[in-house]
């Protein structure tokens, strides 16, 4: 189901979007997203599931409807015979966005409200982000460290996507380079789809400790391991035949990228894989992400650009890789291979 808003009643939708949040929560913990997850339910059947007064659910599944989340099949006057089906994933996107472990969440910690109601004036340059609130690049190890932890929280779907392909991925694989992997989440979860591979991480040396700590929970701590580096400072580490950037290079203007794409090309060992996982350039890429481009706003040495999945296929293959794909996942994974020859 998909439900087109003319301009007007979109804003009326944004202007009242603590709403629409409350909304989306009640539904949650009240069990209304568990009992449609089953299947379509009857609003009479459903009301006396939650306890709830029929007339006032049914204008609470209004609420929902007009969010696009439910759609409703009223054959007549009987507002208890009306029949509501959830759109497919609802309560997993609900959870992913207000649950506990919501990366909306960890975003709202940044300090985002100094430029709220004052954007006209950071867009002038009259207010910024100070070093205080955020620094990029991080300058100090506890200032990496945070950063690092943050970035970790993001990192779902692209650990989704990576397992989902994990059987065409990594056969024959032997070592793995996570280059600035974080604390190692998912490094940590590649090593759960592939018992024979050895996965280190790549990162600047303040964040051994948060990979450190990954290893201490993960199930195969022998083969998680850590590589301290600056992947501005020199070559990437070689002696790998799997090699991956995942939300690294959307960070770095386009030459930058180049480069470190170049650098992991003259690290991989021939036939190597490389791995891109990004939040490239879509609608739905671009809502998620809307919370840096709003933030960022106040920051002028943070790029943050979302690019084509094209854009990415296009450098791949200028810098001699082969065999270059776009795999679908909650985030597309681009995978390329070094040729097995030069």
């Amino acid at each position: 189901m998909s439900v087109t808003l003319s301009p007007r009643a979109l804003m009326s939708l944004l202007v009242n979007g603590p709403k629409a949040v409350d909304v989306l929560e009640t539904a949650l913990a009240v069990g209304l997203l568990d009992a449609l997850e089953a299947g379509p339910g009857r609003l009479g059947e459903l009301a006396e599931r939650l306890g709830a007064r029929p007339l006032r659910l049914y204008k609470f599944l209004d609420c929902l409807e007009t969010l696009g989340v439910v759609e409703r099949d009223e054959p007549g006057d009987d507002i208890a015979q009306a029949v509501y089906r959830a759109v497919p994933g609802l309560k997993e996107a609900v959870l992913a966005v207000v649950g506990p472990e919501a990366i909306e969440r960890d975003r709202d910690r940044y300090p985002w409200r100094r430029l709220h109601g004052r954007l006209a004036e950071s867009l002038r340059g009259e207010v910024s982000m100070t070093e205080d609130d955020f620094v990029w690049p991080p300058k100090t190890d506890e200032q990496t460290a945070a950063f690092e932890r943050s970035m970790s929280a993001g990192v779902g779907p692209a650990v989704e996507t990576i397992h989902r392909h994990a059987d065409r991925l990594w056969s024959g694989r032997r070592r793995f380079l996570d280059v600035g992997g974080g604390d190692g989440t998912l490094a940590a979860r590649v090593l759960d789809d592939v018992p024979d591979l050895r996965a280190d991480v790549y990162n600047l040396p303040a964040v051994a400790p948060l990979v450190e700590q990954t290893r201490a929970r993960c199930g195969h701590p022998d083969r998680l391991g850590f590589v301290g580096g600056d992947f501005f400072a020199g070559p990437l580490p070689s002696g790998y035949d799997a090699l991956a950037f995942v939300r690294v290079l959307h960070d770095w203007p386009n030459d930058v990228a180049r480069r470190l794409v170049e650098k992991a090309y003259a690290a991989l060992e021939p036939g190597g894989l490389l791995l891109i996982c990004e939040e490239f350039r879509t609608p739905d890429r671009l809502a998620i992400q809307f919370f840096w481009s709003y933030f960022l706003v106040g920051v002028d040495s943070a790029f943050s650009r979302l690019r084509e999945a094209e854009w990415y296929t296009g450098l791949l293959k200028e810098v001699g890789f082969e065999r270059i794909e776009v795999l679908p996942g909650g985030w597309e994974l681009v995978t390329a291979y070094k040729p097995t020859t030069t």
